[in-house]
């Protein structure tokens, strides 16, 4: 007996979610703080000068990198 095709298990009236609702790029600037918390790290003067340097090479996309 095979398991369902994800197509087969998935309802008439199931609906996706479309790509561009998907991404996590915030509505204002991203901010060295907010970058150090989405790496799951302590906000510290190190961890700060860290997320600094990323996004100073990387710009906003280097949050995107870190969240789903």
């Amino acid at each position: 007996m095979s398991a369902p095709t994800p197509e087969e298990s998935r309802s008439s009236d199931d609906v996706r979610t479309p790509d561009a609702l998907l991404h996590s790029a915030p509505a204002s600037d991203i901010t060295p703080e907010d970058l150090v918390m989405a790496a799951g790290r302590d906000v510290t003067p190190k961890t700060l000068d860290w997320a600094r340097r990323k996004l100073e090479s990387e710009g906003p996309a280097a949050i995107e990198k870190l969240l789903p």
